[in-house]
């Protein structure tokens, strides 16, 4: 901050010492002691000092005082100290209409992102209808055409839940309720709903009763769970899937293609698919981002490990929120 303020200031300092030397020059010209230039310009550069000191002073409070307004919001921007100059008011005014056209764009953005996720949550909701009805009528059928169809839509089903998990978790009111809760009447539903597509692929499930009590929020490590399971049966051609607690982390393993290790780092990054999935075009990358996010926002953790053409465990971490035995 000195520094700068003596390269502000440069320009009145050499003036001073300029004039200096022409009264010096002046008093050597006429063969005048110089003792009688050198005792004023001491004492004005004395003097010139102090005046210095106040206004390096004067500077420093003024621009603390604006270090802390930037890590202020935008609104504050009127706090600005006031200006002491031309120049001083001319940059004040063009900060206060900085900030305004700021809010102005902010609040347009703001506006059209409530537009979209009023329009999708709407879509969201109204498509449920269509799909409940479709899956009323194929449960009257039994044939493998049906059973397959029942598998597409079910995965119609979680592409829109998705698309709501995706908008509530930006959305300032999300509906966390973090009690205590059975992790079996966790893990049942999901197990249940993926049911006819482990037999109609021939998998083998192994899952035991895990007898823990976790103090989380069901639906969101839930939808975690079901994300896990989809994941291990979309990319398991054949063999088993398990679901067995390790200590404090409830692991889901496959015995699928796996992931290859230049991907697994980045497996929870949004909108990553690696290789798996430019083989599988369904894949959106968009699942294992948002079981990272709900599990951060749950206390939870969740990390994968896998070897390719062998398989891949995901963990997720129950231990930050308090895990009991029942």
């Amino acid at each position: 901050m000195l520094t700068g303020y003596l390269r502000q200031r440069r320009r009145t300092l050499l003036a001073f010492f300029l004039f200096g030397g022409i009264f010096a020059a002046a008093f050597a010209l006429y063969q005048l002691p110089l003792r009688a230039v050198a005792y004023p310009f001491v004492l004005c550069a004395a003097a010139g000092a102090v005046l210095l000191a106040l206004d390096y002073r004067r500077v420093l409070r003024q621009h603390r005082r604006l270090e802390l307004l930037r890590q202020l919001p935008e609104e504050l921007a009127d706090a600005l100290p006031p200006a002491d100059t031309v120049k001083e008011a001319d940059y004040r005014s063009l900060v206060t209409l900085l900030a305004e056209s700021r809010r102005a764009i902010r609040t347009q953005e703001e506006q059209r992102y409530s537009d979209m996720v009023d329009y999708y949550t709407m879509w969201a909701h109204q498509i449920k209808t269509p799909i409940a009805s479709m899956r009323l009528t194929l449960q009257n059928e039994d044939s493998d055409l049906a059973r397959s169809l029942s598998g597409d839509l079910m995965r119609v089903e979680q592409y829109v839940e998705m698309v709501l998990v995706f908008l509530r978790l930006d959305s300032s009111t999300t509906d966390y309720v973090i009690r205590s809760h059975s992790l079996d009447d966790i893990v049942r539903p999901a197990v249940r709903k993926f049911a006819g597509e482990f037999i109609r692929r021939r998998l083998r499930l192994d899952y035991q009763p895990l007898d823990r009590t976790v103090v989380t929020d069901a639906k969101w490590l839930g939808f975690v769970v079901e994300q896990v399971l989809s994941n291990a049966l979309k990319y398991t051609a054949s063999g088993s899937v398990t679901i067995a607690m390790d200590g404090d982390d409830l692991c889901i393993r496959d015995t699928g293609m796996g992931i290859a290790p230049e991907d697994l780092p980045r497996i929870f990054d949004r909108g990553f698919t690696g290789l798996n999935g430019r083989r599988d075009t369904r894949a959106s990358g968009i699942g294992l981002y948002l079981c990272r996010r709900i599990c951060r926002s749950l206390g939870h953790t969740i990390r994968a490990s896998s070897v390719p053409n062998q398989g891949t465990e995901i963990r997720i971490g129950l231990g930050q929120k308090k895990t009991l035995p029942e």
